[in-house]
């Protein structure tokens, strides 16, 4: 048995579920918060088996696609003054965990 974590944009979340779904992988949504753009993301966590394991990461993958996008962005001047400029970022995708589990049981 593995255990897939895929951190997800909000943006793809729910074409992700959705597609999972369809494929009958069960999935529990958890709303997260990244680090770098301090954007909201979700953490999708599927159980499944070793052999569906690469199914669910190419769901994973066909849905959540990386996307440039103009974020502000500030710099400071010996001054005292700052201005403000946009910088593009790549964002989207997922980051996916594969982890081995001893046991899953549904109750």
């Amino acid at each position: 048995m593995k255990l897939v974590m895929a951190i997800v944009s909000n943006d793809d979340v729910s074409a992700v579920s959705s597609a999972l779904t369809k494929n009958n992988f069960y999935c529990t949504r958890l709303a997260t918060t990244g680090g770098f753009l301090r954007a909201g993301n979700t953490t999708i966590i599927i159980g499944t088996e070793d052999e569906l394991v690469d199914q669910c990461i190419e769901i994973i993958g066909s849905e959540a696609r990386r996307r440039t996008e103009l974020v502000p962005s500030t710099a400071s001047y010996d001054i005292g003054r700052y201005a403000s400029f946009p910088v593009e970022v790549q964002i989207g995708g997922a980051t996916i965990f594969v982890l081995n589990i001893e046991q899953f049981k549904k109750l």
